[in-house]
């Protein structure tokens, strides 16, 4: 028997795709980018309230070379970058899911053309990649507050401990 693949892979796109699949979604556009690396609650909560603030959700994740230059440790990312998108994509609230590899998601934050911008709440709002250009077009740029303090350091430190 052949089993169907799974739906939710449709949403993972590459880069260079990304402006022909931004061009179907509705909008308003949200955006946000991380490295989402062990997925938690504090992850889920916020992804889903992103994506509550308009009518689709791109999220754009670190590549693994990007993951290792943000010093979150030499082991890091647990999960390569195409485990880490799929997870992202099977959420119900994510319509999409690329990545970017310099460390920085202003080009597809600029190919999006986001509508609005969100990061987690570790973020002054001026101090968000992108602030000014999403500003500048009339979107909004969010810093949405933790609501369950978790992070994937600590989750990892405790398995370690244990």
């Amino acid at each position: 028997m052949s089993y169907a693949r799974p739906e939710f892979e449709s949403r993972i796109v590459a880069p260079e795709s990304l402006a022909e699949a931004i061009a179907r979604l509705p909008r308003p556009l949200v955006f946000t980018n991380g490295c989402f690396d062990i997925l938690h609650r504090g992850h889920v909560t916020y992804l889903a309230q992103a994506r509550a603030l308009g009518a689709s959700l791109v999220v754009a994740l670190d590549t693994d070379e990007s993951v290792r230059r943000l010093g979150k440790g030499e082991d890091r990312p647990y999960n390569t970058l195409t485990d880490r998108a799929a997870v992202i994509a099977a959420l119900r609230c994510a319509d999409l899911v690329t990545w970017f590899e310099d460390g920085n998601p202003l080009p597809r934050i600029l190919e999006c053309h986001a509508d609005i911008l969100v990061k987690g709440g570790d973020w002054a709002v001026e101090k968000i990649v992108g602030y000014r250009e999403v500003s500048g077009w009339g979107g909004s740029v969010h810093s949405i507050p933790f609501e369950h303090q978790r992070s994937t350091t600590s989750l990892v430190e405790r398995i370690r401990q244990s």
